[in-house]
C-alpha cells in the first residue's frame, strides 16, 4: 500500500511540475496587448519579454545540470518551485515596467530548471515506466500552455484585469510545491547509482556523440515551434488572414501536440522502439511548411496547421528519449541540461533569423527555408538515435549503472 501511495504521489508531483513549467509563459502572451498599455512598456520591453523564456531556457539551462547534480532534484525541484510561484506573484503585483520584466525573469529562471530535472525526476521515480511518464509530462507541458493561453483573458476578466489573469496561475507552482514537500522527505534520495561511480557532468553529455545527436534533434524541434509562436501570426495576417483565424490556426499546431503525446506509449511500441517516428514526424512538419510556403490559406490553412501539429509531437518524443537514452537519474539530468540548453540555443537562433531574413528579403517563403531544413533535421537526427549507445555507456572507460527500482 506504501509503494502505490508512494508512486501515486510522485506521479502526481511530476504532472504538476510539468503543468507549471508553461502557464506564465502562455497566459502573457495573451495578456500582452492588454499589460503593454497599462504598464506603457516600450517596444523593446516588449521584445525583451518575447525573448526571455528561449533565452532563458537555453542560457540557465545548460547551468542547470550543475547545480542538480551538487543539490539534487528534490531540493532543486522545491527551490524551483518557490521560485516560479515568486515571479508570478511579483509581476502580477507590480505597477513597475521594469519590475515585471525582472519578476518574469525569475520566473523563467525557476521555469529553466524545470525543464531539465524533469527527465531526472522520472528517471529517478519511474526507472521502468520512463516512456509513459515521458510522454505524460510531455503531454502536462503543452496542456499548461493551451489553457493558460486561452483561459487567460476569461480569467482577467472575472478577476477585474491582467493582474487576476497572470497571478492565478502561481496557484500550479504552488500546488506542486506542497507535492514535492513530501516526495522529498520520504521519497528516494537522489544519491542513485552513478556510471561507474563518478560524479556526472553537462562536460560529459558534450563528449558523447549521443548528446550532440540529441541536442541537434531537439534543437530543431524546438525551433518548429518558436517560429511558430514568434511569427505564425505575422505570416497569416501578411497572406490575408486576419489575427483570429491566426490563433484558432495556432490553436490546432498547439492541441494535436496533445493527442499525438498521450498516444506516444502506444506508438514506440507498435513500431517496437524503431526510429521510424522521428522520420514521420519530421515529414509531416516538413509538409506542413512547404504547405505554408506556396499556398498558405489553401482551405483556410487548417491541412497545413495539421500538419504541423502532428508534427509537433517531435517534442515528447524528444523529451522521451532523454529518459530512454541514459542509465540513470544523474545521467538523464546531465543529458537533459545538455540538450535542453544547447536545443533552446539553437531554437532562439532560428526565431532570430527567420524575422532578420523576412526583413531582408520581406518573403514569408524565403525565410522559412531555414525552418524547413531543420524539419528535416529533426527525422536525420532522430534516426540516429538508436545507433548510438547510452549516455553512460558512450563514456569513456565508464562501466554502465543499472538503476534500481523506483516508487
Amino acid at each position: 500500500m506504501r509503494r502505490v501511495f508512494l508512486a501515486v504521489l510522485a506521479l502526481a508531483a511530476v504532472e504538476s511540475l510539468a503543468l507549471s513549467l508553461r502557464s506564465g509563459v502562455g497566459s502573457l502572451g495573451a495578456l500582452l496587448p492588454t499589460l503593454r498599455d497599462d504598464l506603457h512598456l516600450t517596444a523593446t520591453a516588449v521584445g525583451v519579454l518575447a525573448t526571455l523564456p528561449t533565452l532563458f531556457f537555453a542560457l540557465v539551462g545548460l547551468g542547470a545540470g550543475r547545480v542538480i547534480s551538487r543539490y539534487g532534484p528534490h531540493k532543486v525541484t522545491i527551490l524551483l518551485l518557490a521560485t516560479i510561484a515568486t515571479g508570478l506573484v511579483a509581476r502580477a503585483l507590480t505597477g513597475s515596467s521594469l519590475v515585471f520584466v525582472l519578476a518574469t525573469g525569475l520566473a523563467m529562471v525557476g521555469v529553466a530548471v524545470g525543464n531539465v530535472v524533469l527527465p531526472a525526476l522520472a528517471k529517478l521515480h519511474f526507472p521502468r515506466r520512463i516512456v509513459v511518464v515521458s510522454a505524460l509530462y510531455g503531454v502536462a507541458i503543452n496542456l499548461g500552455a493551451t489553457i493558460a493561453a486561452v483561459t487567460a483573458v476569461p480569467i482577467g476578466d472575472v478577476f477585474g484585469g491582467w493582474r487576476g489573469g497572470l497571478g492565478v496561475w502561481a496557484a500550479l507552482p504552488l500546488l506542486s510545491l506542497a507535492l514535492w514537500i513530501p516526495c522529498a522527505l520520504i521519497g528516494r534520495s537522489s544519491a542513485t547509482a552513478r556510471a561507474g561511480g563518478r560524479r556526472l557532468s553537462i562536460a560529459d553529455a558534450a563528449r558523447t556523440r549521443l548528446g550532440w545527436v540529441m541536442a541537434l534533434c531537439f534543437g530543431a524541434q524546438a525551433s518548429q515551434a518558436y517560429v511558430q509562436f514568434g511569427w505564425w501570426s505575422a505570416l497569416i495576417v501578411d497572406a490575408g488572414g486576419d489575427t483570429a483565424h491566426a490563433g484558432a490556426l495556432l490553436g490546432v499546431i498547439s492541441g494535436l501536440s496533445i493527442p499525438i503525446s498521450l498516444t506516444l506509449p502506444l506508438l514506440i511500441r507498435g513500431t517496437r522502439g524503431s526510429l521510424l517516428l522521428p522520420i514521420a514526424f519530421a515529414s509531416l512538419t516538413s509538409a506542413g511548411w512547404i504547405g505554408v510556403m506556396s499556398a498558405p490559406l489553401m482551405l483556410d490553412g487548417w491541412v497545413w496547421a495539421a500538419l504541423l501539429g502532428a508534427g509537433s509531437g517531435a517534442f515528447s518524443w524528444t523529451l522521451v528519449m532523454i529518459g530512454v537514452r541514459s542509465r540513470t537519474p544523474e545521467g538523464a539530468g546531465q543529458l537533459s541540461a545538455f540538450v535542453q540548453g544547447g536545443g533552446y540555443l539553437m531554437a532562439s537562433a532560428a526565431t532570430f533569423v527567420t524575422g532578420l531574413l523576412y526583413a531582408a528579403t520581406d518573403s514569408w517563403a524565403a525565410s522559412l527555408i531555414p525552418v524547413l531544413v531543420l524539419a528535416a533535421l529533426i527525422g536525420v537526427a532522430g534516426s540516429l538515435l538508436g545507433r548510438l549507445p547510452p549516455f553512460e555507456d558512450g563514456l569513456p572507460a565508464t562501466a554502465s549503472t543499472t538503476p534500481s527500482e523506483g516508487t
